[in-house]
């Protein structure tokens, strides 16, 4: 990739998720807008950045077109451990939590059938 972004290479839109494409499509047509603005009121310091932003929507918009199509795998989303370990604390808990729950409503049926 001689001209370009150096975040934006092609391996690394790879890993990116769909959201997140769009994030970065949204970021680079604003900042073409930008540089055309520049360029028009001839305050443009470096017109080889228009070229670099021009690619980089190109990019993005083909690793879009390609998962469409399926010929590029969209990436899976994985948890970090510490989400996980999370997860499994609040499943815990709300298990607990519905035990107790169960056992109060049970005792409460009992306590209306003793009176």
């Amino acid at each position: 990739m001689a001209v370009g972004s150096k975040e934006l290479a092609s391996i690394e839109l790879d890993t990116f998720e769909d959201e997140r494409l769009v994030e970065e499509l949204k970021k680079a047509k604003e900042e073409l807008f930008n540089l055309r603005f520049q360029s028009a009121t001839g305050q443009l310091e470096s017109h080889g950045r228009l070229r670099a932003v021009k690619r980089d929507i190109a990019r993005i918009y083909t690793v879009i077109r390609e998962r469409e199509l399926g010929i590029r795998a969209t990436p899976v989303v994985t948890e970090a451990p510490a989400k996980k370990a999370a997860a499994k604390k609040s499943t815990k808990k709300s298990e607990a939590d519905a035990s107790a729950d169960a056992e109060t409503s049970t005792d409460a049926g009992t306590e209306e059938e003793a009176e």
